[in-house]
């Protein structure tokens, strides 16, 4: 009697206990076999229907390296989220740079600048909330600013963009911008902590949905014509997810 496949395994790559689950179909190729790590740091693979356990676990092995890079990088920015006490000394994300934040109390007027490497926010009294607010509606004034104008420099030269399309900022849970039917272009927020790469990239793939409603090939050929490395930028922009949506 054959033993049911497996749906899940796991292997040791050095003091480390990897956990895989398995996804099975007979849709893909014999002995083709794709590993994944998610954000979240779970790690499945993809696999053919009638390919043995063995063989899972040979390749599972095989990439352990790899994974485990992977999940190292990830329980790194794990570190990172703890939560929020707004007081100097913490780390903000700005165009995907790390600065110091350095709240200076004792003056009636509310200001945040950039100063070297830290982000100062002055406010009146020392509450967490004030200095939240007001770094918030500054990364948000920023957005705006920075994003309309990387908006009208990446639409000029598509030709396919007559003129550029009507902006819209405001914080998403899981999207990083929206194009709709009548052609507005909507970015998340929490872009401002991002790369201005990575802006750009997000801002280019709307406007190619301009042209292109989908994400089929043609859709991809307009976006390797116009950024060939935007793959790249893609897996690191999704891999910094979590740190850069962190309110």
């Amino acid at each position: 009697m054959n033993l049911p496949a497996a749906t899940a395994m796991q292997v040791r790559y050095g003091e480390r206990t990897i956990l895989c689950q398995i996804r099975r179909s007979p849709h893909r190729r014999k002995r083709s076999v794709a590993i994944h790590v998610d954000t979240d740091g779970t790690v499945h693979m993809d696999a053919p229907q009638e390919i043995s356990d063995a063989d899972l676990r040979q390749a599972l092995q095989r990439r352990g390296g790899w994974i485990h890079r992977h999940l190292v990088e990830i329980e790194a920015r794990r570190r990172l989220l703890l939560p929020r006490e707004y007081v100097s000394g913490e780390t903000v994300l700005y165009l995907g740079r790390r600065y110091r934040l350095k709240v200076l109390v004792g003056t009636q007027v509310e200001r945040t600048a950039l100063r070297g490497g830290y982000l100062e926010v002055t406010v009146p009294a020392r509450s967490a909330e004030a200095v939240r607010t007001i770094l918030e509606r500054w990364f948000r004034q920023r957005a705006k600013d920075i994003f309309q104008q990387r908006l009208v420099a990446t639409a000029e030269p598509l030709r396919w963009v007559t003129h550029p399309p009507a902006l819209m900022v405001r914080r998403m849970q899981r999207r990083w911008g929206s194009c709709s039917t009548n052609g507005r272009i909507t970015l998340n927020a929490s872009l401002i902590h991002a790369s201005r790469e990575c802006i750009d990239y997000v801002i280019l793939h709307e406007l190619c949905h301009l042209k292109a409603h989908h994400h089929g090939r043609a859709f991809q050929r307009l976006l390797d014509a116009h950024l060939p490395d935007w793959r790249a930028i893609k897996q690191r922009l999704d891999g910094m997810a979590e740190l850069v949506m962190r309110r």
